[in-house]
């Protein structure tokens, strides 16, 4: 959630910067913030001693937020419009990549922009602001489509009870704001409990997810990322639910070579070069000094790897656990 609110009196807390630092220390040489939001991790690079930092965003607006200090950093600070998964198409031979997955706090803090649950405003959450909207798909996609986005994508365990429920209030009348949806998942849910989440958190989260194709994205910019860095380059990757930090995790294990034989009784097969080595053996939480300053960090998991000089190769998506539309949803 590489965020910041729109307010210049709140100020932007960069999820687990610190250890994320400590892990790729001594920075220096050209890295790449592959999810720029309000600049928090680019910024923090640039002090650390990066020579050039490049920022990516798909969101044009997120260069604008910080148009009163980009300039403080003159070339060192380079701002590329565009997708994470083509990061190699604007750089190669990098030092280090910083990906801070997830729908920014800017974003969220932004009602027009329709991620938020809790304000109301048009059903949009399209980080590019192109494309098909969320509400173009709550209002067009089938009541098994919609049930299979909510399953696989947010985890919703009553995504059936919630799709019927959206297709019958669409065909009353379309389904447009944030808040009109919000309603209808919570009279498909019961109350929660103190300290339990929102109820509509994971709907929310599966149809942010599907209308910017985030599994894929990552998928791409990971296999981007392999491309686009130099030996010894560091990848660092801060995720915040269990889908993402998975398939995060076994891309690493893959790539570093630590998946091992699935069957012991198959033929042995040559072994190819490991492109990553392991930096950080278990994913890194955020401290409790973090949590008091930034209760959005409960969920966020770091992970770190070194490339390695082995050529760049090809993975199936499936054999990192990036979730596949068209199963069986509950």
């Amino acid at each position: 959630m590489a965020g910041a609110t729109p307010s210049s009196d709140k100020p932007h807390i960069p999820v687990l910067l610190r250890p994320l630092l400590a892990a790729v220390a001594p920075v220096s040489g050209i890295w790449l913030d592959g999810t720029f939001g309000a600049g928090g991790y680019t910024r923090g690079l640039l002090e650390a001693g990066a020579d050039k930092v490049i920022g990516v965003d798909r969101d044009p607006l997120a260069f604008e937020m910080v148009a009163d200090w980009a300039g403080d950093y003159g070339d060192r600070l380079v701002m590329q419009q565009g997708v994470f998964s083509r990061m190699d198409e604007y750089a190669h031979d990098l030092d280090g990549i910083v990906l801070d997955l997830g729908v920014s706090s800017m974003q969220l803090d932004q009602a027009e922009r329709g991620f938020s649950f809790m304000k109301d405003g048009p059903l949009d959450m399209r980080m590019s602001q192109e494309g098909d909207s969320a509400a173009d798909m709550v209002n067009t996609a089938t009541e098994a489509q919609l049930a299979d986005i909510l399953f696989h994508y947010g985890e919703e365990r009553a995504s059936r009870r919630i799709a019927k429920a959206i297709v019958k209030a669409r065909a009353e009348e379309p389904i447009t704001t944030t808040l009109r949806l919000v309603g209808i998942i919570e009279s498909c849910l019961p109350r929660p409990k103190p300290g339990q989440s929102h109820p509509a958190t994971r709907s929310f989260q599966g149809l942010r997810i599907a209308v910017n194709a985030e599994y894929e994205e990552l998928f791409q910019g990971l296999m981007a990322a392999e491309r686009a860095l130099k030996p010894g380059g560091q990848l660092a990757v801060v995720t915040f639910h269990s889908i993402e930090d998975r398939m995060v995790k076994r891309f690493f294990q893959s790539r570093a070579g630590k998946t091992g034989r699935a069957n012991r009784y198959a033929p042995e097969m040559k072994e190819e070069q490991p492109q990553f080595n392991l930096k950080t053996r278990k994913a890194v939480g955020p401290d409790d000094q973090e949590l008091q300053d930034n209760p959005r960090a409960r969920s966020a998991k770091l992970r770190v790897a070194v490339r390695t000089d082995a050529t760049a190769g090809e993975i199936d998506a499936r054999a990192i656990g990036m979730p596949q539309l068209g199963g069986r949803a509950r």
